[in-house]
Formats: structure tokens, C-alpha cells, sequence
């Protein structure tokens, strides 16, 4: 589903130097797979993950979805590429605070062109699923942390995107709510879609297909 072939970046520093991040990142992973990232603070794996994801380019590289050359797209399509391919669970939730849970999971919808009627109905089943269809009404200031990362989890997820990249998704939350949203994130592997999650903690995450270590801007198997 993706593949990443010598991903590198790097970021300026105030002085105008280099700051080298990534060094020749490669990494290919299928339906059904649930990948870790792990690495020490500072070490690319967000960056890694936002190139995966098209949030950001690479310096040099290419990334290819389901075959696909998606890197070498313009900015509108790599925007297409994303909303069909690709959902997101950040650590920080990125939940809109003058939307209600619903509305924040049914925003996904809007940016693929959903039927209304039938991205409502997928979204309360989700939520349903992930014990807070209840929350529906409420704004995100009137959830918990993990309630938050479980509405998050649910619009990443509304398009079923054949790939999800959760960067820190319990970085934030109790031991309790963290095995929920990995949980989450477990069952969508099994269930055929491509998981990456980045995490400072690879043990928690049960299931793993593949373990790496982000270190040096280099990513080995751990």
C-alpha cells in the first residue's frame, strides 16, 4: 500500500545551516500491516511521518501509494491523494473547538464529496463502536482527552482510507484510554488496512507486524 524509497530532509537553522532529519528513509508497507516507528525525542519520526502522509515534501526521495507515484504530484494532487488515501490521528487530537464531536468527525466527508446522509450514518456507527456516539452533541472542550483522541480516531477513519498514520495517538492519554485508541488502531490492521503508528513507547503497541528504530535519520528494523 506505501512505499518510501531514500526519503531525505532536512530544516534551517536561524544561523542558515542544515540541520539534517531524515538520511535515506526506506520503508514499504502492505494491507494488514500495523508498523511501529519509535526513536528518541528529535529524531524525525513526525517529520517521517508527515513526508509518508504528504503533509511535507522531502528533499530527495519518492513515496508511491498502492503503486502510485504520489511524490512527484503537484500540490492539488497530492491533496486528492491524501483525502483518498490516507487518514490521520495526531497526538494533539486537532479536534475544531466551535464544532461539536459529530461535526469534527464528519468533516472528513466534506473534503471526498460523501453523500451527507451516508457519512452520518458511518460516523455514528463508528462512534458508536468506539463508545462515544452519546458525545455526539458535545464540543470538544466537554470531552476527555480520550474521548477526544476516540472522536479523532473516528474521523481519521470515516473514508476508510486505505492507509492510517497515528503520530503519538496516546502520547496524551491514561494507560486506560491509550489501549483503547490501540486497540483502534490494531483492529483496522486486521480488518486490511496499512497502520503506521509513531510512538516513543513500541511495547504498548500489541499486534505489531514490524518494529523500527529512528535514529541518526537512519530507520532499521528493531
Amino acid at each position: 500500500m506505501l512505499r518510501a524509497a531514500g526519503l531525505v530532509k532536512s530544516y534551517r537553522a536561524p544561523s542558515g545551516a542544515a540541520l539534517p532529519v531524515l538520511a535515506g528513509v526506506d520503508l514499504a508497507v502492505k494491507a494488514g500491516d500495523l508498523a511501529v516507528v519509535s526513536g528518541p525525542s528529535g529524531s524525525g519520526k513526525s517529520t517521517l511521518l508527515n513526508l509518508l502522509g504528504l503533509l511535507e515534501d522531502a528533499d530527495a526521495g519518492e513515496t508511491w501509494f498502492d503503486d502510485v507515484r504520489v511524490s512527484g504530484l503537484g500540490r492539488a494532487g497530492k491533496s486528492r491523494a491524501r483525502g483518498r488515501c490516507v487518514g490521520f490521528v495526531f497526538q494533539a487530537f486537532h479536534l475544531l473547538p466551535g464544532l461539536t464531536a459529530l461535526e469534527n468527525v464528519l468533516l472528513a466527508a466534506r473534503y471526498v464529496g460523501r453523500p451527507a446522509g451516508e457519512a452520518r450514518r458511518r460516523a455514528e456507527a463508528l462512534m458508536e463502536a468506539l463508545g462515544v456516539l452519546e458525545r455526539r452533541d458535545h464540543y470538544p472542550a466537554q470531552l476527555s482527552g480520550g474521548e477526544q483522541q476516540r472522536v479523532a480516531v473516528c474521523r481519521a477513519v470515516l473514508n476508510d482510507p486505505p492507509l492510517l498514520l497515528a503520530d503519538e495517538p496516546t502520547g496524551n492519554l491514561d494507560d486506560a484510554s491509550g489501549a483503547v485508541i490501540l486497540g483502534a488502531l490494531r483492529r483496522r490492521a486486521e480488518a486490511g488496512g496499512a497502520v503506521v503508528v509513531v510512538t516513543h513507547r513500541p511495547a504498548a503497541v500489541g499486534g505489531a507486524t514490524a518494529v523500527y528504530r529512528l535514529a541518526g535519520g537512519v530507520l532499521e528494523a528493531a
